[in-house]
């Protein structure tokens, strides 16, 4: 929003404050008052006679705001220049418009708390006449205010207002406005300093432009001396004062895109020291802690980014970003109702279609009566010869069942052929399986069996060793012989346990024994098994051979039965052990 916009609202209020029948127009006597009141404070050379000669040929009595404007444009807005005071502006435009709209008996608020909460008005109000603000932007002061207060928001208590709010209407003029933040509605709780102090901070903040503001030590350029100031931000300049109250202006730091602020180290007894370099000088200042230091650094910081990118002060933006949402949100609306008449329009189109519709088809119905009475005519003489027709394809039909039902039965029986080949392939699989295992079995016999004959052999050479011993103990000297008694006695008992341990294994062989007869019987079961369901795939195939176990040499037997190792292993064995040879034959 422009200077022009923002002089115009405030104007606008004056014009309407002079218009005391409401009737929309102005004496031109008042006009040249609120004329000549606007260039004084405004700084502008004021031409009395130029308002006479703009409404020289208006002879009709009051002159309307739309009438004021072209003048108040040519003759006092366009040479505005900006260098008057928009302070004084306003409180010249609330002192005409005030006496009449505003009544502070049942207010908690002064006047000029009054006239600050309309200046924040005109700030937020929408750019239309007359002037409104909307819910939004209420919702918006009042959380700022509430902030400033140092209370906490209550979003409950806002809602039902805003529910009051649209029962009514959706807005608020800038007398209710200050009406609603006078009456305490929103401050609940609050002192009225606190409610003073609150308005006074948003509207330092929202309409001076101030973004920061406190007490800091300043280095002076002359005397090198650090003196208490009262520092004030604004988007482009820093001011600082005597005091608080801003009564005595000490000079001013402008900011610039080339401006700089940094921190600084400790010196000369003072602390929180950071520097702000400006394109004319530069200044040392002295924050009361860490955390004041930092936030001047970075709101100076900010200030200066703004200045580089040629953007407003945040709250400006921000409150320049919820205009255009709203307005692209009422232009989505305005586009919705515009769809929503174009569906009313060609609905009703559709209707008008639609009862042309219902017409031509009672014209077609009509018509299809006449033809239903010629089509009944024609029936009877179809219906004889449909009769014929559908005997003959229900014959047809019939021959055809009885094909498919053949049909059906061959295919069933040859499906039930096919799954019992499956089920005989599946079964000659487990049959080979079983027979897989079989030898499997057979074989770890044939290993248990080896090792317990090794384990004999082994037993029997060391048996026959000392028997050798004993026999050569025997020869010996009678007077060893006692001695030799004793070790014979000893070798005895080893003699028995050994005995023992090979009638342990003698048993052990004979388990095995039966384990491998065991496993045999299972081994010709499996082969007469896999023998038997190649016989019968071979009947229903013809293409496969029967399978047999390989031919097997001879075997051999010992005295404990078949034995598990071929004749060469026997062989062998015989010459390590020649004894053992005396019990075994050949079996064919």
């Amino acid at each position: 929003m422009g200077l022009r916009d923002e002089l115009l609202k405030s104007i606008w209020h004056a014009f309407t404050a002079l218009d005391v029948d409401k009737s929309g127009k102005v004496s031109k006597s008042q006009l040249k008052v609120l004329s000549h009141n606007l260039c004084t404070v405004m700084k502008i050379p004021h031409d009395p006679v130029a308002l006479e000669e703009h409404f020289k040929d208006d002879d009709e009595g009051p002159v309307s705001n739309q009438g004021y404007m072209p003048y108040l444009n040519k003759f006092i807005l366009d040479k505005v220049t900006g260098n008057f005071d928009r302070q004084d502006f306003n409180k010249m435009c609330w002192t005409l418009c005030s006496r009449k709209n505003l009544d502070l008996c049942q207010l908690f608020i002064s006047n000029e708390e009054a006239f600050k909460i309309w200046c924040i008005f005109n700030f937020l109000s929408e750019d239309r006449y007359p002037l409104i603000i909307v819910t939004e932007e209420i919702e918006y002061f009042l959380r700022k205010l509430t902030e400033a207060m140092g209370g906490s928001w209550v979003e409950e208590r806002f809602e039902d207002y805003k529910l009051q709010l649209h029962s009514k209407q959706q807005r608020l003029s800038a007398w209710e406005l200050i009406s609603l933040v006078g009456s305490g509605h929103f401050s609940k709780g609050m002192d009225r300093q606190a409610l003073s102090m609150g308005i006074s901070e948003v509207y330092q903040e929202l309409i001076l432009d101030v973004l920061k503001q406190g007490y800091m030590m300043k280095k002076g350029h002359k005397r090198k001396n650090w003196t208490e100031r009262w520092f004030v931000l604004k988007p482009n300049s820093i001011s600082y004062y005597v005091g608080e109250d801003q009564a005595e202006k000490k000079g001013d730091i402008l900011l610039d895109g080339n401006c700089s602020v940094e921190p600084l180290q400790d010196k000369e007894g003072k602390k929180c020291l950071f520097l702000i370099k400006s394109s004319h000088k530069s200044f040392e200042i002295s924050a009361s802690d860490k955390k004041k230091k930092q936030e001047w650094i970075h709101a100076i910081h900010n200030c200066v980014s703004l200045l580089r990118q040629d953007r407003p002060a945040p709250h400006r933006e921000a409150r320049q970003k919820r205009r255009e949402m709203r307005l692209k949100q009422q232009a989505e609306q305005e586009e919705l109702e515009l769809r929503m008449r174009e569906l009313q329009t060609s609905n009703e189109v559709k209707q008008l279609e639609l009862e042309n519709m219902r017409k031509a088809l009672d014209e077609a119905a009509a018509n299809a009566a006449e033809e239903e009475r010629r089509r009944l005519q024609t029936q009877t003489e179809l219906q004889d010869r449909y009769r014929v027709e559908l005997d003959r394809e229900k014959m047809v039909r019939q021959q055809m069942e009885e094909q498919v039902a053949q049909k059906s039965t061959e295919l069933e029986q040859y499906l039930q052929r096919v799954r019992e080949l499956e089920d005989m392939y599946r079964q000659l699989e487990d049959a080979l399986e079983d027979e897989r295992r079989a030898r499997q079995d057979e074989e770890a016999v044939r290993r248990l069996q080896a090792r317990l004959l090794e384990e004999e052999a082994m037993k029997r050479a060391e048996l026959e060793q000392v028997h050798l011993r004993q026999q050569r103990a025997i020869s010996e000297t009678e007077a060893e012989k006692q001695e030799l008694e004793k070790e014979r006695l000893a070798k005895e008992s080893a003699l028995q346990a050994a005995m023992k341990q090979l009638e342990q294994l003698e048993e052990e062989r004979k388990e095995a024994l039966e384990q491998y007869q065991m496993v045999s019987k299972k081994l010709e079961d499996a082969a007469n098994n896999t023998k038997t369901w190649k016989h019968k795939v071979a009947e229903h195939e013809g293409l496969l051979r029967l399978i047999q176990p390989g031919s097997k040499g001879q075997q051999l037997i010992t005295n404990w039965g078949p034995a598990a190792f071929s004749e060469a292993e026997l062989n062998l064995r015989m010459k390590k052990c020649p004894n053992l040879g005396t019990g075994e034959q050949h079996l064919s």
